[in-house]
């Protein structure tokens, strides 16, 4: 689906590195700080081929949570990820991290931008009235919810996830936002799977943390 171009949020990117500058110093320097971490962040991540099936390659962040150090780097680089393309007045009230590795740092990068965490959990998993919505996998339909109660209306909101593959399951997240009536500001992935096209699925500017992938690499 095409992204739009209208006001902000800005156009989505591929990368980070290829975020508009705004010709600030304050923004020149964040960019080179962001550059910098990205470097460092992408050097701690590890391949292992043929898992969870042979032909696949398979990207390991769990290195970025065992170490303290990287892991504040981690989220510090998301939080300027999203400072740098969202302006005073169009970032979050609302983090949604998706189930499960969207809940690793989801809720760390909520708090330092003074958000909320709201998780999306496959369907059964959470107490109370809940909203659905469902996506196709590759043997069939799943669903995912969210609490009914989970975002007010007009709350600007900001999906998040270790990799965008498909793109199904993000999209299903982000139709449960605007169904109880928030604003999807967009979507941040670490990694992207260039030759899944996923983002094409995805109805709201899409930006990844790290370099996109495009050979053989599947999330689990």
């Amino acid at each position: 689906m095409p992204q739009s171009t209208s006001s902000p949020p800005p156009r989505a990117c591929t990368d980070a590195s290829e975020t508009p500058q705004r010709g600030t110093p304050n923004m020149s320097s964040s960019s080179s700080e962001l550059a910098s971490l990205k470097i460092k962040l992408h050097k701690s991540l590890r391949q292992f081929p043929d898992f969870p099936t042979p032909g696949v390659l398979f990207e390991d962040i769990l290195p970025l949570f065992s170490n303290p150090v990287l892991h504040q780097a981690f989220i510090r680089a998301l939080e300027l990820l999203i400072r740098t393309n969202y302006p005073e007045g169009q970032r979050p009230d609302v983090v949604v991290g998706l189930e499960a590795r969207g809940f690793l740092f989801g809720p760390s990068l909520a708090l330092r931008l003074g958000a909320g965490f709201v998780p999306v959990r496959k369907q059964g998993k959470l107490p109370g009235p809940t909203e659905t919505a469902s996506y196709e996998k590759e043997y069939g339909a799943d669903f995912f919810q969210i609490q009914a109660d989970a975002i007010k209306q007009g709350q600007k909101v900001l999906v998040v996830d270790d990799i965008v593959a498909t793109g199904g399951s993000a999209a299903a997240a982000g139709s449960l936002v605007k169904k109880l009536g928030g604003v999807l500001l967009g979507y941040v992935f670490i990694l992207e799977l260039d030759f899944l096209k996923g983002r094409e699925k995805l109805d709201a500017p899409t930006y990844t943390l790290l370099s996109s992938q495009s050979n053989s690499l599947e999330k689990t």
